[in-house]
């Protein structure tokens, strides 16, 4: 589905949306807005109506839809995008009524992720989470998928068009969860090689736009897109950084969360979110400038925890502090404000993750023999030496070593620090 009619139009969209009580409308409409305009759509306007649940055939009242209508005829609208996930009845009916094209929140941010998946891996999930949704929705579409086989060379079991692409689809899903296990597997070697090295992993998870990749671009220069753009990092990157207490730690940035995001599109990216749900320590980055801040935490939370990963150690990450309301800004000792293009609070976030992550340095005073002064120069290439003193009866450092190499330097210790 693109958005551009031409190179020089944007499609124009009007917005939809039943407010029934469940959540803030004027948010999600707010955000189904950014949405569109991330799409490369151009939103003309947005009608909200109160009612206890949408209407099962037409999402909207008559009067509300009338209003609509009218919209769409004056307006020359090119699109209607309900904010809530439609059946196939509701948007038949409403494409009968409007007479262009109709679809839902679910369907724009399919269309985003088309657009954002670059690597192999990344289309493979797009397009799982695509037919996955299409499939329940063939039925009923009408006599252009309902056509019986007929003449020289059709006869047989009169299958319907309907039947056959159903089955062409299903055969498709089945063979992207084949490629996409396979890719799966794959991760979780380089995963299991990387605990067998002693690599250590942090994820970067949070709602879309919240900075994740300005984060890493920063700590890194990872050189990944950051745009002030909803779902602007699609697929998962990894860089190396150094702690304050001189460990290497790897950062996964990961794509992000948005609320009712629906389950298939969790399942089809499971493989990737797996990195999260692996990691030894999870940031979870909010946007402290946005109004819905702590709505959005706790949407990137119930995501965790439907990937299993509610259990593991966070740390709440406050970014866009520049920007926010003083009463978001409270620090714990579990919470850091940071400001990640211009880096402020970023130190802070640094001995953060160094306090929370499993330890795998020790920080050791070392007497080395001169006798042993390769022993010296592994401590020196492979540790942080924070001094250096040459003695007569040897070497004398002061270093953070790895816990691994701890077992070759036992008898040359000669004080042990926190």
């Amino acid at each position: 589905m693109a958005f551009y009619e031409n190179e020089n139009k944007k499609q124009l969209a009007l917005l939809l949306q039943v407010d029934t009580g469940e959540y803030d409308a004027e948010a999600s409409i707010q955000e189904l807005s950014g949405l569109v305009q991330t799409a490369g759509g151009e939103v003309y306007a947005s009608l909200i109506q109160k009612k206890d649940k949408a209407d099962s055939v037409t999402y909207l009242g008559s009067g509300k839809l009338s209003e609509a209508k009218e919209i769409c005829e004056n307006a020359d609208i090119d699109l209607v995008i309900c904010d809530t996930e439609l059946s196939p009845t509701q948007q038949r009916k409403l494409e009968n009524v409007f007479g262009i094209r109709v679809i839902d929140r679910t369907v724009l941010i399919l269309d985003i992720f088309a657009q954002r998946a670059k690597t192999n891996e990344g289309k493979l999930q797009v397009e799982l989470a695509q037919l996955n949704y299409m499939l329940p929705r063939l039925t009923g579409k009408g006599a252009s998928l309902s056509r019986l086989g007929g003449g020289i060379g059709t006869r047989g079991p009169g299958e319907s068009k309907l039947e056959s692409d159903k089955r062409h689809i299903r055969r498709r899903i089945h063979a992207l969860e084949n490629e996409l296990e396979l890719l799966s597997k794959r991760r979780e070697r380089h995963r299991d090689r990387r605990k067998k090295d002693g690599v250590i992993s942090c994820a970067i998870v949070g709602y879309t736009n919240a900075g994740k990749s300005t984060l890493l671009n920063y700590l890194t220069n990872a050189g990944v897109l950051a745009e002030d753009k909803l779902f602007a990092t699609l697929d998962p990157t990894a860089r190396s950084i150094k702690l304050p207490d001189g460990s290497d730690v790897l950062l996964i940035d990961t794509v992000g969360f948005i609320s009712r995001l629906p389950h298939f599109l969790v399942e089809a990216f499971k493989s990737t979110l797996e990195e999260a749900t692996n990691a030894d320590l999870i940031l979870i980055l909010c946007d402290a400038s946005d109004p819905e801040c702590e709505q959005q935490l706790e949407v990137t939370k119930e995501i965790l925890k439907e990937l299993g990963a509610e259990h593991k150690p966070t740390v709440t990450v406050y970014n866009k502090c520049d920007k926010a309301n003083a009463f978001l800004l409270e620090a714990s000792h579990d919470t850091v404000r940071i400001c990640a293009t211009t880096g402020v609070g970023v130190n802070k976030l640094l001995e953060t993750m160094a306090e929370k992550l499993p330890k795998t340095k020790k920080r050791l005073r070392l007497l080395i023999p001169f006798s042993k002064g390769s022993l010296a120069a592994k401590v020196r290439n492979h540790g942080k030496v924070n001094e250096e003193k040459y003695r007569e009866d040897g070497i004398e450092l002061d270093a953070v070593v790895d816990i691994q190499l701890m077992k070759e330097l036992m008898e040359y210790i000669i004080d042990e620090k926190e």
